[in-house]
């Protein structure tokens, strides 16, 4: 049965919609991504208020309405549905996982819909619940490229606080040599985070294994170290 709330929210992302910023949006993917054609600020702002108008509904509703909008496969909704998640983080509870790891699986098809659910509802729900960063663990086994970034980007925020260190570390070595950029970015990216608070951890581990991580990863790892590191990292 389709929500008319959700309706309503759609009529207000195409009438947000334009041509020109949908043929600019596809630039940023390799793959092909379904796109309204709206300005990101522009669709935070659309979440935001309408998020408002459901805040007094129940978290099992809500969050079947972010179903409903992961279901279309648009990327504008994927963001509301990001947004209305997120704004739900002080109700986490452990049965959650599920319902996330279902909507990266079933329903993640590009960059942008993973980092944005990842960065923020995943991250923030391991910050909470730590034991399910074994999850993450099972992600980065997946076939599914997006579950595999998915595994590392969920860790950017909580590693740039220096937390979970052993863990990224983990997941990296899971990720070590797959073939994806999407993923050796993902990983990349994560480590580069954890870099921020851990320096020479990050350091001596990218060190150990610079004969065999691909480049990718590697260049993202060391991006914030000061030149000198990264010319010792890049050393062949």
């Amino acid at each position: 049965m389709k929500n008319t709330f959700v309706e309503q929210v759609r009529k207000q992302l195409v009438e947000n919609s334009d041509e020109k910023t949908k043929a600019s949006g596809q630039r940023f993917f390799k793959e092909e991504v379904v796109l309204y054609g709206i300005k990101s600020a522009v669709v935070i702002r659309i979440a935001k208020e309408s998020f408002k108008i459901i805040s007094d509904r129940s978290k099992t509703e809500i969050f079947g309405m972010c179903e409903q909008l992961w279901q279309s496969a648009f990327m504008e909704e994927s963001f509301v549905a990001c947004e209305w998640a997120y704004s739900l983080r002080k109700f986490y509870e452990p049965g959650d996982f599920r319902i996330f790891e279902q909507w990266v699986g079933k329903y993640v098809n590009n960059w942008a819909s993973c980092d944005t659910l990842c960065n923020h509802t995943v991250g923030t729900f391991v910050d909470m619940y730590p034991s399910f960063i074994s999850g993450l663990k099972v992600w980065a086994h997946s076939p599914n490229r997006w579950m595999k970034r998915a595994a590392a980007v969920s860790l950017i925020v909580p590693a740039r606080h220096g937390r979970f260190t052993d863990d990224i570390f983990e997941i990296a070595d899971i990720l070590h040599s797959d073939p994806d950029d999407m993923v050796q970015k993902g990983y990349g990216w994560m480590l580069k985070a954890a870099s921020q608070a851990n320096q020479k951890q990050v350091f001596d581990y990218v060190i150990k294994r610079k004969g065999t991580m691909p480049r990718t990863s590697l260049r993202y790892a060391i991006e914030k170290m000061p030149v000198e590191l990264k010319k010792e990292a890049m050393a062949k």
